[in-house]
Formats: structure tokens, sequence, C-alpha cells
């Protein structure tokens, strides 16, 4: 008899029908490293993806993943890897970055941008971004005070005029507090940014950085303990313990390396539109689906 709860389930997510070629393809890849896939269900349509399970008889290692990814990629889908445990802990927090992840800019890189130093701004949030610089409060600061004596109200025009909520992102949001799931957004960006998203999507909770104005411009400093990867996490388990629960039952969404101490640990990891270096250590990573495709993962 097969124990169950040493399996891991493969579920692929796509906007497009399912082929078969591909679960043929997908099966036979796992061969080659002793690991039998076994379809579960009928391939599945919500109205907006479809998708398809399997359930392989051992667990897989980072290169392995990769590798299905790979064979994934190539049929347009996104392949997740749910914890043979997910159902006996169920999601009570989504917790979000927000630069890339929620949204589609980088919210320092288009400040930056009204000032003509955008290039120097993104290559450090880049280099962050990636892992290669490995102090997030000091590239912050960093970058923070590129922005000295920028005016203010350029926070507004960036919000307006180039803020954008990811695909999915509005629906994500919804299904989950139609759910009961408490919502928490964390950003190594700016409150200016969050507390407008907050108030759009009903967000339960938000914490960032707040960026210094005197006489309405930039001064180049952020007030108070910059929100950097630890901090990210310490909210999280801080509103975990608040509902009586813990990190398993939270799901975690982000893109850049000063995510990953937030993600390690929780119930579901999701990489949106990641770095490398957060695709290949979360469970989920999303290429081709949009944000409102995690609701597959708790379906």
């Amino acid at each position: 008899m097969i124990n169950t709860m040493s399996l891991l389930t493969l579920l692929a997510i796509s906007r497009d029908p399912i082929a078969q070629k591909f679960s043929f393809e997908l099966k036979e890849a796992a061969l080659q490293y002793g690991a039998s896939l076994h379809t579960e269900g009928e391939q599945s349509f919500n109205g907006t993806y479809y998708s398809e399970r399997w359930v392989s008889n051992q667990l897989l290692d980072t290169q392995q993943r990769e590798h299905l990814r790979l064979i994934t990629n190539k049929y347009s889908a996104d392949l997740c890897f749910l914890k043979p445990d997910l159902n006996t802990n169920p999601i009570r927090v989504l917790a979000m970055d927000m630069d890339s992840t929620l949204i589609n800019i980088e919210c320092i890189d288009e400040i930056a941008d009204f000032t003509g130093k955008k290039a120097a701004v993104a290559q450090i949030t880049e280099a962050t971004m990636r892992g290669e610089i490995k102090d997030f409060k000091e590239s912050l600061r960093r970058r923070v005070a590129l922005l000295e004596g920028v005016p203010a109200d350029t926070l507004e025009a960036v919000y307006r005029e180039r803020l954008r909520p990811n695909p999915g992102a509005a629906e994500l949001l919804a299904g989950a507090h139609e759910r009961g799931i408490f919502t928490l957004l964390v950003s190594g960006g700016f409150t200016f940014f969050t507390e407008k998203l907050r108030q759009q999507f009903d967000l339960k909770r938000t914490q960032a950085n707040t960026l210094e104005i005197i006489d309405n411009r930039l001064t180049g400093k952020v007030l108070g303990d910059i929100v950097d990867g630890f901090a990210k996490a310490f909210y999280l388990d801080e509103v975990c313990s608040n509902l009586g629960c813990t990190k398993v039952n939270s799901m975690t969404m982000g893109d850049g390396a000063n995510d990953l101490i937030m993600m390690t640990g929780s119930g579901i990891s999701v990489a949106y539109r990641a770095k490398p270096v957060v695709k290949e250590k979360a469970d989920a990573a999303f290429d081709y689906v949009g944000l409102d495709a995690a609701l597959l993962l708790i379906a």
C-alpha cells in the first residue's frame, strides 16, 4: 500500500487546454528520476484556467523540479508542487509582496524616473532582487538617497500614471476574502502606495517603509525601521500568532530574494514572475498565469 502522507502533488495551470502530449512528456521525464506520476482526476476548467493534477510516489529535489518546470513552460503553463500535508493545514493568511508582485512596477524605480535617475536606482534594485546585494536595508538607503529633492507630488503621479495591479490581483484578493483569509501586504516599498492599495482592495493589514518629506520634497531618508526580508517574516508570524495559527497556515507570494525568508516554511509559497533564486525555492512559480491562479492551490 502507498503511504499517501509521503506523496507529492503536481499541479499544472494554463490559460489553454492542457495537451495530452504534455502529460506524457512530464511523466516520461519524471521516470528518469525513478518517480511515477499518476493522474489524479480529470482536467479541470474554472472559467479562467485549465488545471491538471498528478501524484508522485516520491519527493523531487530542486534540480528535478526545475527540469519539470522547463517542460511545462514549453506548453505556456506553470507547474506547482504541493506539500502532502496541505489539506491538514488550511490556509488562513495570504501574505504578499507589493512591487512586481501585487503591482506591475518597482515604485522606487518609477519615482527616480521622474528625476532622470531611474537607471542608477534600477541597477541597485535588480541586484538586490537577484540576491547579489545581501543587505536590503543598505540597498534601500542607497536608492532612497538618490531621491533627495524629488517633489512629493511625484508619488501621486507614479500611482496615477504607472502603477497597475498585476493580472488577477483583484480576483485573488476577492477570493481570499470570500474564504475568510486574512490579507497581509508586506513591502520593502513605501506606505504611500500600500495605503492606497489597502483602500482599493480592502486589505486587512499593510506594512511598508515611510519616506521622509519636508517642505513637500523627499529628503532622501526613510523614517523608522526599514521593512526588509526579516521584517516581512516577522509581520507574517505576528499575524499568524494573533489568529491562533502558524506559518504553515499561510500562503506567501513574492518575486525577489528579500521575500524568501517570509516564503520559507509557509504552507504554500508562490513565486510570481520572479527571479530564478526565488522560483527554485517556491512551491509554485507563475510565469504564464495570473495571481488569481493561486486560488486553485487551495481549492
